[in-house]
């Protein structure tokens, strides 16, 4: 699931060296923190959080797949 949410954050940002995910793993949920170039902040989340919603979306199908619980946090 880390490697899903990089790989599409990549795409979307102007500075993907500065992307990084980290995973704070649990019993039957996990947490996601991504973290972007301050100025890439706004498009990862995106107009309304549309873009952020999508993602989280994404992730928890992904999760319900695995019956796991994941939580995307975007940290500043």
């Amino acid at each position: 699931m880390k490697e899903i949410i990089e790989t599409i954050v990549r795409a979307i940002v102007d500075d993907p060296d500065a992307v990084s995910v980290t995973e704070v793993s649990g019993a039957h949920t996990s947490i996601l923190e991504l973290k972007v170039a301050k100025t890439d902040i706004g498009k990862v989340i995106g107009k309304q959080g549309r873009t952020a919603g999508a993602l989280r979306t994404i992730l928890s199908a992904v999760s319900a797949k695995e019956k796991k619980r994941t939580v995307l946090e975007i940290v500043d």
